[in-house]
């Protein structure tokens, strides 16, 4: 999760919203993303959706089913419905995201061998968002 807060950072420092994603596979990063929805003009380029496409590019494949994404804050809808495609083997997301976070829809979203775990420094997660937007009220 440490490694996907230095993906939010990286995303914060571009002023876009800091969200960090980072895949993982026999305990070697083989994805990672942040947000670049701003940079790259497209409502599609969320980290998680950065980190999925990187992890299937170094596979060769399409399917995640021995990884972990580990992401600052819950996925939206879209992003669960990625990782369900790609069979992701486990989730791990520090801040919940009670506006837009796929669960508010459906705890279906997800592949259902998927495993979730949430609340992984979710203190340094909901900080960095609090921080983002904050900014963005004054």
């Amino acid at each position: 999760m440490r490694m996907a807060l230095n993906e939010a950072r990286i995303a914060l420092s571009k002023q876009e919203v800091p969200i960090g994603a980072v895949v993982v596979a026999a305990d070697r990063i083989i994805g990672r993303g942040h947000n670049l929805v701003e940079t790259l003009m497209d409502a599609t380029a969320h980290a998680e959706m950065q980190a999925i496409t990187a992890a299937m590019s170094t596979l060769g494949g399409k399917y995640l089913a021995d990884c972990t994404l580990y992401v600052t804050v819950e996925p939206c809808v879209m992003c669960g419905g990625a990782l369900a495609w790609s069979q992701i083997g486990r989730v791990v997301w520090g801040a919940d995201d009670p506006k837009r976070g796929y669960s508010t829809y459906s705890e279906r979203i997800m592949h259902p061998r998927t495993k979730v775990e949430r609340g992984v420094l979710r203190e340094e997660c909901e900080e960095l968002m609090s921080e983002f937007f904050a900014k963005l009220r004054k």
